[in-house]
């Protein structure tokens, strides 16, 4: 792929400093840019690179005011925005990495299935009976779709992704590789014997419209009904899902959160890495928890926790500054009794 200093100034709404006809096919930092690469200068720190820079092309703000002359093999682009400019590039860039079409050799469609144009199907990818796979779906090597499964359209499927049975993904959703959709539910009860035996679990997945899975991710089937990951979530690598939980539009879930079976998370809320949300209860709205925090009860809206188990973050700031002083307070303490 390439593109011209002229074109991504019109793609962008932009104005060529330069050689209108300079040409890119790849993307570079500034600090790392090279010859025929595209870059950016967002934030200003890193400014004093536009002027050493060998990247070919380089977006900037429309009001920034040059301190000296840039490389004459350097032309600017000049934006509204150049963070959210370049962002849209890369969109751009991206949806052409991924435009592929076709059914690869060694693939499986059961003769039940229903699939959509313009799709792409991976080698060894495998759609079993009754599944429905929408329009412009991509699905990348050694997937396997279950038996029912429903995938909406311009949905993006990475190698490796397992979905199980019966398990709804929506539109222009992303589930990264490795990703898990629809295994078991921990669910096991004690008998006489002292061992376990184990809980049908005979729900399914519903993935809505818009959400981003990470790579391996687990999201469990649900023991009756569905486990819900609604519209607009995102999820981060190692994120843990349990059956029949709900998780609500919009929410954001950091690298190794676990939420436990049946709970409630609210829309609009936030988890750092390594969150613990204990089963069977209800986050509100835009509730925010700081990293490796452990939630054991109900959270109202609008709250912000740290700690394990998690309350508020104000007072846990305030908690942990005396904690850090116990050590020479306990001395005074020990001090004055020993007077």
């Amino acid at each position: 792929m390439e593109f011209t200093a002229e074109q991504i100034a019109g793609l962008l709404n932009g104005n060529v400093e330069g050689n209108p006809e300079a040409m890119v096919n790849t993307l570079s930092k500034i600090e790392e840019g090279t010859l025929n690469s595209l870059s950016f200068l967002a934030n200003l720190a890193y400014e004093e690179h536009l002027y050493t820079t060998d990247a070919t092309i380089v977006i900037v703000n429309r009001d920034l005011e040059l301190k000296t002359a840039i490389k004459s093999s350097c032309t600017l682009v000049r934006v509204e925005d150049a963070y959210q400019s370049f962002t849209k590039l890369l969109e751009v860039y991206n949806q052409f990495r991924n435009n592929k079409t076709g059914i690869e050799k060694q693939t499986f469609i059961s003769e039940s299935a229903t699939v959509g144009e313009d799709i792409y199907l991976g080698a060894f990818g495998y759609i079993s009976d009754n599944a429905t796979i929408g329009d412009n779906v991509k699905i990348y090597p050694q997937t396997f779709i279950g038996e029912n499964v429903t995938i909406g359209n311009n949905t993006l499927i990475y190698a490796g992704v397992k979905i199980y049975h019966d398990c709804v993904i929506g539109d222009n959703c992303i589930i990264h590789a490795g990703a898990v959709i629809g295994s078991d539910g921990f669910g096991f009860a004690p008998n006489k014997e002292g061992s376990f035996d184990k809980i049908p679990q005979i729900g399914n997945v519903i993935i809505e419209n818009d959400v981003e899975i990470g790579p391996n991710n687990c999201i469990d089937r649900a023991t009756m009904g569905s486990t819900v990951i609604k519209k607009g979530v995102k999820t981060d690598n190692l994120v843990h899902i349990a059956h029949n939980v709900v998780v609500g539009e919009n929410t954001v879930l950091a690298g190794q959160t676990g939420i436990s079976g049946s709970s409630k998370i609210g829309k609009n809320c936030m988890t750092g890495g390594q969150v613990g949300i204990t089963g069977h209860i209800t986050v509100g709205d835009n509730v925010k928890i700081a990293g490796q925090s452990g939630v054991s009860k109900n959270i109202k809206d609008n709250q912000v926790l740290q700690g394990s188990p998690a309350f508020s973050y104000t007072d846990y700031m305030r908690s942990y500054a005396s904690f850090k002083n116990l050590p020479s307070i306990v001395n005074r303490i020990n001090e004055l009794e020993n007077k």
